[in-house]
C-alpha cells in the first residue's frame, strides 16, 4: 500500500517569480509567499513553483492586474490564474484559487479521471464556482496579432476526463481528441453545463458521459489562421475552434487578456 505524502509548503525561496509591468518587489515577494504557503495543502509533493505577474498600464483596463501560477504535483499540471484591480487582490484570490485545485489532488487523480461514469465521485465538478471568462483589452483591431502560438500533442481522453482536465488546469477551454470518436474536439463551459464541439460530430459514437453536456451538431469551419482570426472579431465570441485548411486538424484562436490573440494548434 503506497504512504500518502505528508503535506509540506514548500520554502518561498523555492517559488519562481516572473512579472511584467509595474511589480514592485514586495508584490512578487507576498506573491512567492503565498503560493509557497498554498503548497502545504497538496497531498503529493511539489516538485516545482513558478508564479508570474503582469500589471497594464492602460487605464483603461479595468482590471489590469494578473496573477498566475503554475505548479507541478508529482508530474501533474496544477494551474492557477486570477484578475483584479490591484496586485494585492489577484495574489490573494490566486492564493484562493490555488488552494481549491491542490486540495483535489488528496483524491486519486488518475484514478477519479479514467472512472466510469456511474462510479466515479464527481465533486470535483462542484468544488469551485463557477469560472467568470477573463476580461480582454479592447485594443484596436489594427494593433492585434497572435502573440501566443502554443503546439503540442492533443491527449486522447473522453468528454468527462477533458472537462475534469479543463478545471484542474484553471482553463475556460481544452482542446483534445476525444477517445471514442478520434475527433479533434474543444470543450468548453456552456450555461451549467459543458459543450463540446468536433471537427466532424458524431453523437452516436460518444460513449457514456456523466457531467451535462451539450454536443454541437455543425462541424468546425474549415478556415485558414486567416480567416478564423477574422471570424473572431466579426461574432465577438472568445474563440473560434476551427479546421486548418492545410492540415484539417482541429485548431484554436482566441482572444488573450492583453487584447492580442492567442493560436493552439495540435503538434501531429
Amino acid at each position: 500500500m503506497s504512504r500518502r505524502h505528508a503535506p509540506v509548503a514548500l520554502d518561498p525561496v523555492q517559488v519562481q517569480v516572473e512579472t511584467r509591468g509595474a511589480i514592485s518587489p514586495s508584490s512578487a515577494e507576498a506573491a512567492r509567499e503565498v503560493v509557497a504557503a498554498s503548497t502545504a495543502v497538496a497531498h503529493e509533493p511539489v516538485l516545482f513553483a513558478r508564479v508570474k505577474l503582469s500589471a497594464s498600464a492602460d487605464p483603461a483596463v479595468a482590471r489590469p492586474c494578473t496573477a498566475q501560477a503554475n505548479l507541478d504535483v508529482s508530474g501533474r499540471l496544477i494551474r492557477a490564474q486570477a484578475v483584479a484591480e490591484s496586485v494585492h487582490q489577484a495574489i490573494r484570490l490566486l492564493g484562493d484559487r490555488l488552494r481549491v485545485r491542490l486540495r483535489r489532488t488528496s483524491q486519486d487523480w488518475e484514478d477519479l479521471r479514467g472512472q466510469r461514469p456511474e462510479d466515479a465521485d464527481h465533486e470535483w465538478r462542484h468544488s469551485s464556482p463557477h469560472r467568470r471568462p477573463l476580461p480582454y483589452f479592447p485594443r484596436p483591431e489594427g494593433e492585434r496579432e497572435i502573440v501566443r502560438h502554443k503546439t503540442y500533442e492533443l491527449a486522447w481522453a473522453t468528454p468527462d476526463e477533458a472537462a475534469f482536465d479543463m478545471e484542474q488546469l484553471d482553463y475556460d477551454f481544452h482542446l483534445f481528441t476525444e477517445a471514442e470518436t478520434r475527433q479533434d474536439s474543444v470543450i468548453y463551459h456552456s450555461g451549467d453545463g459543458y459543450r463540446l464541439a468536433q471537427v466532424d460530430p458524431a453523437p452516436d459514437r460518444l460513449g457514456p458521459v456523466s457531467i451535462p453536456l451539450t454536443l454541437s451538431s455543425a462541424p468546425a469551419p474549415v478556415l485558414s489562421i486567416r480567416e478564423a482570426v477574422e471570424r473572431l472579431e466579426t461574432i465577438g465570441s472568445p474563440f473560434i475552434f476551427f479546421a486548418d485548411t492545410g492540415t484539417g486538424r482541429g485548431n484554436l484562436v482566441y482572444h488573450r487578456y492583453d487584447g492580442h490573440y492567442g493560436l493552439i494548434t495540435p503538434s501531429r
